[in-house]
């Protein structure tokens, strides 16, 4: 049985180490590496080991019972959180390391987010028992509290029989009403719990959680066993292909793979692949398959369902894209909230750098590369400062160009914040297209949403859904600033389209002028990005951090007591608190602690010095207009926003 578990935690929280033991107790490795000592088998790049912090997610394989294990250990720096969520697609199962001293830090809970999102069950290991301070009780309460997770506990009540302690039987009845009425009529039968439990695992009804030190081996044996009774799949080598591109690397002869999680049947090498987009798809023959471990590899002539693997070939694959059977391409949340330009060195030449780039954005598609031509610079979207100082030495490292980056700024968004009906028309001599749209304010950090009510009377479906097409086909900006729009529910209401001269990209160009429309009639608010953050001090400094957020324009819970600290939560925006961690280690001596999570995008704190700032002029913007194109007499003609509505067809 095939199986694919996903190694996540805080940073420091001791998942390369769990990781490293899992392999070696399975005789996957034979010796266990240390971060600090600076050899870990998975965090086998240069960067990492300087670092000491895990920046790719490396994956390792071992086998276990009936079972052959593909284990991804992920970053626990929040930086890098676009990598873990990329990768925790590809997982069957999940495992959360949590300190027993520190407890729920920043990134805990952002893994414990992006599980539940992507419906991943998981296990929780309360971590490094054998600190001073630990506390696995506390930890373990604190994580059915803020989490609302149902936590069964399995040191003591799990045998290896598959046995079950009488807590144990109890706790898995009274959740599954079946299970209830069997054990009041015939009592306790091992195998059927087994099942109920794997049952209630799997659809995250419960979460297992065991304790220990990775560090001293402790209760990784234990966990190992209890891992391999509680995971299940059900993968089949029945029918057609299907698996989806998970990563993206160059190996250091610069061949590109492509690593992909096989979902159904089977793939050998020199098949041909088809991939991407459903609408234009690629296909491609597969020219090897590597098994990897760590940074090592094994060359093997075919791959089954349940299976990680990579394979060269691929020359246009993208992380996300569904292959052979598969078409539906994965969507990722996790995004950066700044945007820095690429410093280079006078001798460089940008365009070989921007090939470099581009290389990277491949490997990292969250950093969104952009080439402003009428500048000659490269743009790249990040998660922070840390993430900055990794490229500046991964650069350097692989290409051997010295890069730097210019001072993070913000990437801005923008909304609505009424409801408004934006019109379209485009009609130059020989073409010609209408379209209605109904704009409305979306929930925030919803994103853009579409809906059709339009009739196909007044539009044929095929048109109707070039509209929603074309909508979609690119970020559109704001008025405000330029910046890219969300949290707004886009209707398509009616449209005209003619027999004879309706073609090519005519209803692309009515509905980016029906929604240019309708953002000038709208009231338009400018966001950005906030902090979710957690603070402990001494509460000799509680007044001091209340302060600061305060000037920081940010809000807060009130002031909790917890184990002789005091613990401030709250949301702050990031361009004013993106510094304030050594703020915060210089005046509490390096005692207190800040966790930071990214909580989505609101309101502008400072909308107006941000808009004259950014001097952004909606009427010069190449890409857009909000005016319409009618025609008369033989020829086309424009008309301003304000004044279209009245000569709309429809």
């Amino acid at each position: 049985m095939n199986k694919t578990i996903g190694i996540l935690a805080h940073v420091d929280a001791g998942k390369t180490t769990f990781s490293e033991q899992l392999l070696y107790y399975t005789k996957s490795i034979k010796s266990r590496g240390r971060v600090d000592h600076r050899d870990a088998f998975l965090d086998s790049h240069q960067i990492e080991r300087q670092r000491g912090i895990t920046v790719f997610a490396d994956q390792g394989r071992f086998a276990c019972g009936d079972s052959v294990y593909y284990l991804i250990d992920t970053p626990g720096h929040m930086d890098f959180s676009p990598e873990t969520e990329r990768a925790i697609q590809a997982m069957d199962y999940a495992i959360i390391l949590v300190s027993a001293v520190e407890g729920i830090e920043g990134q805990t809970e952002t893994v414990w987010e992006l599980l539940k999102k992507h419906e991943i069950p998981c296990f929780f290991f309360i971590n490094k028992t054998d600190r001073i301070g630990a506390d696995a009780a506390r930890v373990a309460k604190e994580l059915r509290r803020e989490f609302g997770a149902e936590l069964c506990a399995l040191p003591g009540h799990l045998a290896d029989d598959g046995g079950m302690s009488d807590a144990l039987v109890d706790f898995i009845a009274e959740r599954d009403e079946s299970l209830l009425e069997y054990y009041l009529e015939h009592g306790y039968a091992p195998d059927r719990w087994m099942k109920v439990m794997r049952s209630l695992f799997k659809e995250r009804r419960i979460f297992p959680y065991a304790y220990g030190s990775a560090l001293q081996g402790s209760g990784i044996e234990e966990f190992l066993r209890t891992l391999e009774r509680l995971t299940v799949t059900d993968y089949t080598r029945e029918g057609p292909f299907a698996g989806r591109v998970y990563r993206i690397r160059h190996d250091e002869q610069g061949t590109r793979v492509t690593f992909i999680k096989a979902l159904n049947g089977t793939l050998k090498v020199r098949d041909t692949l088809e991939y991407g987009d459903a609408q234009s798809p690629v296909t491609e023959k597969i020219t090897q398959i590597r098994l990897y471990n760590g940074s090592e590899y094994k060359t093997v002539d075919q791959v089954e369902a349940g299976e990680l693997f990579a394979v060269t070939g691929l020359s246009r694959a993208q992380v996300g894209d569904g292959a052979g059977a598969l078409r539906e391409k994965a969507k990722y949340e996790t995004a950066p909230a700044l945007r820095s330009k690429v410093i280079f060195e006078p001798k460089v030449h940008v365009k070989e750098a921007l090939a470099y780039f581009n290389l990277l954005n491949a490997e990292d598609p969250s950093l969104n590369v952009v080439w402003e031509d009428k500048l000659q610079q490269i743009h790249i979207h990040v998660m922070g400062r840390i993430q900055l100082e990794v490229l500046e030495q991964l650069v350097y490292e692989r290409f051997k160009l010295k890069v730097a980056f210019d001072q993070p700024e913000i990437l801005y968004k923008e909304t609505i914040d009424n409801e408004v009906v934006g019109r379209g028309h485009f009609e130059p001599l020989g073409h010609y297209a209408e379209v209605h749209l109904r704009l409305q304010p979306g929930e925030r950090n919803s994103g853009i949403t579409f809906e059709n009510a339009c009739h196909v009377d007044d539009l044929s479906v095929g048109h109707q859904n070039l509209i929603r097409h074309h909508l979609f086909e690119r970020d559109h900006h704001g008025l405000l600033t330029g910046s890219p729009l969300t949290d707004i529910k886009i209707t398509l209401l009616t449209g005209r389209a003619h027999n004879k001269h309706t073609s090519g990209g005519d209803f692309r160009e009515a509905a980016f002028r029906a929604l240019r429309q309708g953002l000038e009639k709208a009231d338009n608010l400018l966001l950005e990005p906030y902090y979710h953050f957690k603070i402990k001090v001494d509460t000799d400094h509680i007044g001091r951090v209340i302060s600061d957020i305060s000037q920081a324009n940010g809000r807060f819970e009130a002031p909790v007591a917890e184990g002789g600290l005091t613990v401030l939560t709250g949301t702050v925006p990031v361009a004013t608190f993106m510094d304030y961690g050594s703020q915060l280690a210089s005046f509490t001596q390096g005692k207190g602690k800040l966790s930071l999570t990214l909580a989505g995008y609101d309101r502008c704190h400072n909308e107006r010095e941000v808009i004259e700032r950014i001097g952004y002029d909606k009427d010069a913007d190449p890409e857009y207009t909000s005016s319409s194109i009618f025609c008369a007499k033989g020829q086309g003609y424009t008309v301003a926003w304000d004044e279209a509505e009245a000569k709309m067809h429809a």
